[in-house]
């Protein structure tokens, strides 16, 4: 067994560093077990929750680089879950829009990533977990909205 030291335990960026991880291990290894990463569930969600993206916005929105946005797509669009096609105005621009496929698939990973999240939270209350979310989504609005002051050596 592994014992955490007790000052770690009152570091709660510490605490969300180790869980963070714990968490992304999980959901990557039950969305691996459909071929697919968590990246493909983030271009799906936004695809479908936001509509048809130019590739570059959508590595923009996401925070993806954007030579890693090509593999991405490049995926979704072999397994039929994405098409896209090029602006007819301004060739260089490649629009990608979910296909029926990929708002079945994004539903089927939906349910992965709630099942890990089920488990996950299981030592919390149903109340518990609805304020965990509530907080979390806080603090993510501004670590993303740009109220955080970029460090060097992050």
């Amino acid at each position: 067994m592994c014992a955490t030291p007790p000052s770690l335990l009152g570091l709660t960026t510490y605490l969300l560093s180790k869980t963070g991880k714990a968490a992304r291990s999980r959901l990557a290894a039950r969305l691996a077990e459909r071929d697919m990463r968590i990246w493909h569930l983030a271009v799906l969600s936004a695809l479908i929750d936001f509509g048809p993206h130019a590739q570059r916005e959508l590595a923009s929105r996401l925070g993806i680089d954007r030579s890693d946005i090509v593999k991405i797509v490049d995926d979704l669009a072999q397994a039929g879950l994405v098409d896209r096609a090029r602006d007819t105005g301004d060739r260089r621009r490649v629009t990608v829009t979910s296909t029926p496929a990929g708002r079945a698939v994004l539903t089927e990973l939906q349910d992965d990533a709630l099942s890990v999240q089920k488990t996950l939270l299981a030592p919390l209350t149903a109340p518990e977990q609805a304020q965990l979310a509530a907080l979390l989504r806080r603090v993510h609005a501004q670590v993303h909205d740009g109220a955080e002051e970029s460090k060097p050596g992050r």
